[in-house]
């Protein structure tokens, strides 16, 4: 402040989406508003809630006897889930997984996508929260489906690590 005109706005409220609640035992960061305006772009914001982010019976695979589907609209869910993410390491397999299909979606492609907003309708205030002032251990859990795409017999690859009470870093890979 010395060498530069600055002022001071307080603590961090909001940045780029990503709300930030600081308190004395810690930081949460969210993403509430942005899930609110997912729900309400793609019209379901009063869709009954779902508790798995995907149907443990549900395999997808390149159909190529159903009828193909406006791309756009896959492509839009798509990009609105992969910015959510960010504060959502519990979504990122799923929209991993249903990102494969953005060139090629059909029917049970968008349904899965729907099914992921459904889950968001009744998780809408999960977050991250890094607390503060606890011996921070590193854990790290890996986990792999060993060639269970339909299409072309390839493995999935996820790994998460978490320091203290929050996940800091993540990862899903074919």
């Amino acid at each position: 402040m010395d060498e530069f005109e600055m002022s001071d706005l307080g603590l961090m409220h909001y940045f780029l989406g990503i709300e930030v609640m600081q308190s004395h035992d810690g930081i949460f960061i969210s993403q509430k508003k942005y899930v609110r305006e997912i729900l309400d772009r793609f019209k379901m914001k009063d869709c009954n809630a779902a508790n798995t982010i995907v149907d443990p019976s549900l395999k997808l695979h390149k159909d190529l006897e159903e009828k193909r589907l406006d791309s756009m609209l896959y492509q839009k869910i798509i990009d609105s889930l992969m910015y959510l993410t960010a504060t959502r390491p519990d979504i990122m397999y799923s929209v991993s997984l249903i990102s494969r299909y953005m060139g090629n979606s059909s029917k049970m492609h968008l349904l899965a996508a729907k099914r992921i907003l459904r889950y968001l309708q009744g998780t809408k205030d999960f977050g991250l929260f890094y607390k503060r002032g606890i011996k921070s251990n590193l854990l790290g859990f890996t986990d792999i489906d060993y060639a269970r795409d339909q299409d072309d017999h390839r493995s999935t690859l996820g790994y998460a690590f978490i320091l203290g009470t929050t996940v800091i870093s993540w990862s899903f890979k074919k």
